[in-house]
């Protein structure tokens, strides 16, 4: 009787947890994206399109699928962010001289114009952020992060530190 009542009592504590970290990623999530949306349109990107662009100013000139690859999200989810930003002038669309059915994005003078403000941008968003947590829990914080990408990506890899300047790249 009594073992089925811990039981019971653990099952409970651990719904609630659980349930407030769902609560509480939300909220955090949430915050970020507004507080990265505004600091972006500041400079004419919206949220999303950073980090295209951050991609791109490592190096020119992706397929659409190669920028999906590297972000780790749907090739389509690319193509329509592409658009919007071909209409926005960060980016135009060029034939792959090598395959004609292929287009390769290409920065515009204005997108390579807006790379230090925006870089600036999310330092300072990523400061502000942690501006309360110790190394320590900044560091729990990115390790804990990292496993749950693992987990949902699958990729066991990211958890390892070996891949730390890759993910950043990829800009989850």
């Amino acid at each position: 009787m009594l073992a089925s009542w811990v039981a019971s009592r653990q099952a409970t504590a651990y719904y609630l947890a659980m349930n407030e970290f769902l609560t509480l990623f939300t909220r955090a999530s949430k915050l970020m994206r507004g507080a990265v949306d505004e600091a972006m349109s500041r400079h004419g990107v919206r949220v999303g399109q950073n980090l295209l662009l951050e991609v791109l100013w490592q190096g020119d000139g992706l397929t659409p699928g190669e920028l999906a690859s590297r972000l780790q999200v749907a090739t389509p989810t690319v193509v329509k962010s592409a658009n919007r930003m071909s209409a926005a002038g960060l980016v135009v669309r060029a034939p792959d001289p090598d395959d004609a059915r292929r287009v390769r994005l290409y920065l515009t003078d204005r997108a390579r114009a807006v790379r230090g403000a925006i870089e600036r941008e999310r330092e300072e968003l990523a400061q502000y952020a942690m501006a309360t947590l110790t190394a320590a829990e900044r560091e729990h914080l990115r390790s804990a992060l990292l496993k749950i990408i693992a987990q949902f990506t699958g990729d066991p890899g990211i958890r390892s530190e070996e891949h730390t300047s890759e993910l950043q790249s990829r800009q989850y």
